[in-house]
């Protein structure tokens, strides 16, 4: 199941607590024509997520099944049977509703579809002000332990190294401007041919 990866799509990746999510959920509250792609993955939802919203959450074989029936953009093991991936199907899908497709997905996905969608894609690398501030808003966010946020840092730190390696840097050390700088990023390449 293979589908033509021809519409434009906004990638935008980061170390989980950099505030990736927090600028797409802003960037789909403006009119700016985006639509955003709900990842599928096998780990069990949080209490808050909802599947088909949030996630298309599958267990681990259900994934493994997709993947033998080349059923994704691409996909990945983020962590030991914890595999995310982008299903074509939801790529149809929101070119179908003449919309452009945004993501917010970890650094190594979205290194992945920018090398599946070239220039139909604009990738963002979301960086924190410093290492130090990102482990602050991990501990904040008060929703894992001191465990998951070592394995967060630890796998953060390498994910750093890749940012030279998208499109823009967007640093955010002040939200709001975080927010107008991608504003300007995504409308700036919505309007180019």
């Amino acid at each position: 199941m293979k589908s033509e990866l021809n519409g434009k799509c906004i990638i935008f990746s980061a170390p989980s607590g950099a505030g990736k999510t927090t600028i797409v959920h802003h960037l789909l509250s403006k009119d700016l024509g985006l639509e955003f792609s709900i990842s599928a993955c096998s780990r069990m939802p949080r209490a808050n997520e909802v599947d088909g919203k949030d996630y298309y959450f599958m267990n681990v074989q259900e994934f493994k099944d997709r993947i033998d029936q080349n059923a994704f953009v691409e996909w990945e093991e983020v962590y030991t049977d914890h595999f995310y991936g982008t299903l074509h199907s939801e790529m149809q899908r929101i070119w179908g509703n003449g919309k452009v497709v945004i993501f917010d997905v970890d650094v190594v996905g979205g290194l992945n579809l920018k090398r599946a969608f070239g220039e139909n894609a604009l990738s963002v690398f979301v960086q924190p002000p410093s290492y130090e501030e990102l482990e602050i808003r991990l501990r904040t966010r008060s929703t894992e332990s001191d465990e998951k946020i070592a394995q967060r840092m630890e796998k953060a730190d390498k994910e750093l190294k890749f940012a030279k390696d998208f499109d823009v840097i967007l640093v955010n050390d002040n939200l709001n401007d975080a927010f107008e700088r991608a504003e300007t990023l995504v409308k700036e390449f919505l309007n180019k041919e």
